[in-house]
């Protein structure tokens, strides 16, 4: 399937940028109803201030009330246990009590305890690329298994187990798989989990589950760490390689922003914020749950309609900064969507951020002649979250 006709309409993208027919939607409603990926209506936000008011506003708009990624026939017993741990499954205070146990592992002063590793991950990859000889795909060789690594490594994952999890998660993201396969492979997620979670219960190391165990043991049941594990494993590793792909990509197509960037390595910082906010690799966000009668861009949402906030589009509109279909890494985006806002607010962007920051610098300047060397044809068009499923590139 390649017709991008047949996506939700906020999943159509032509390349880098929502199609045309998006930008409409924010110029003229602001809002308009949508099929999702999983086949339930909604409505879809576009507007920068209103994506960000309903993504701030847990009371209003729910993430605890959606029920639309369950297996067919499942029980209430079971359906709780698939969703204990899922921070985005909850709102507050359960939400609150999830994430405060996390949250003094994603700081930025103990992600800068893994920032030497970091580099020497991406270094040990930059040397086996120039070992391999031009051209390589840079997806395999370079974006996807530097987060892999490092999630791996943070939670205790065996990275040797990164085909299995990665091959699952790749499918699990995919729309135009049946959603009974999506299905199983939720469920053949969480049983490999299951064995992990298990294995470090009894012996708990130094491992992010493990100090979980150790330090929160009495607090957290087996299927809130199966949960944690799960979610972190995913959006660990497939958020940040297709950023380090797609990112790349950009930075080769628009070469007056790579060189500034080369001539100017200190806007390093400045560039990730603008590579998120301009690529916006998720979609859109999670749907949430309308709790009580409100109104969003002139439209009256009723209690239990479903709103979804198209990240692209708010990213790029021109009421929240000035010619925003444009890559500028001069500018840093301060403010903008990728990582969410509110409540859920991606807990791993210190983690992201530094591996961007240290992934794209150590790329260009240990290749700076560095080419696509064929037209990239196969953006992950399909995929939940957006990006390029190979790069061949030589220098």
């Amino acid at each position: 399937m390649s017709d991008i006709s047949t996506l939700p309409l906020y999943m159509r993208r032509a390349q880098f940028d929502p199609v045309p027919e998006l930008a409409e939607v924010r110029e003229k409603e602001g809002i308009t109803r949508v099929i999702t990926s999983f086949g339930i209506e909604a409505w879809m936000v576009t507007r920068y201030a209103d994506a960000r008011a309903v993504l701030g506003d847990a009371e209003r708009f729910s993430s605890a009330r959606q029920t639309f990624f369950q297996p067919p026939g499942a029980s209430e017993e079971e359906i709780a246990a698939l969703r204990a741990g899922n921070l985005l499954a909850f709102d507050p205070p359960e939400h609150s009590r999830l994430r405060r146990f996390l949250t003094p592992e994603f700081t930025i002063r103990r992600m800068r305890r893994l920032e030497p590793r970091i580099k020497d991950i991406v270094e040990q990859h930059l040397d086996a690329m120039e070992q391999a000889g031009s051209p390589v795909d840079l997806v395999q060789s370079f974006a996807l298994p530097i987060p892999s690594l490092v999630i791996c490594e943070l939670l205790g994952v065996p990275y040797e187990d990164r085909g299995d999890f990665q091959r699952r998660t790749g499918r699990l993201l995919d729309v135009s798989l049946p959603m009974e396969e999506r299905f199983k492979l939720q469920l053949e997620s969480r049983a490999y989990m299951t064995e992990l979670v298990t294995r470090i219960q009894a012996d708990p190391g130094e491992e992010l589950l493990g100090m979980l165990v150790r330090e929160h043991g009495d607090d957290l049941t087996t299927n809130e760490l199966i949960g944690i594990g799960n979610l972190l494993l995913i959006a660990g590793h497939e958020t940040t390689s297709n950023m380090l792909g797609l990112g790349t990509l950009a930075l080769l197509r628009q070469p007056d922003q790579l060189d500034l960037l080369l001539k100017e390595p200190e806007r390093i910082d400045a560039a990730v914020e603008e590579l998120m906010r301009w690529l916006s690799i998720l979609h859109a966000s999670l749907a949430r749950v309308c709790t009580t009668e409100t109104e969003i861009a002139g439209q009256t949402i009723k209690p239990g309609e479903v709103v979804i906030c198209s990240l692209p589009l708010a990213n790029r509109d021109p009421a929240f900064m000035e010619e925003a279909e444009g890559l500028d890494i001069t500018r840093g985006a301060p403010g903008h969507l990728a990582f969410g806002h509110g409540v859920h607010h991606c807990l791993g962007a210190p983690l992201a951020r530094m591996e961007m920051r240290i992934a794209f610098p150590a790329l260009f300047q240990r290749f700076p002649k560095l080419r696509a060397v064929a037209p990239v044809a196969d953006f992950r068009s399909f995929h939940l979250v957006y990006g390029v499923a190979s790069l061949e590139v030589a220098w």
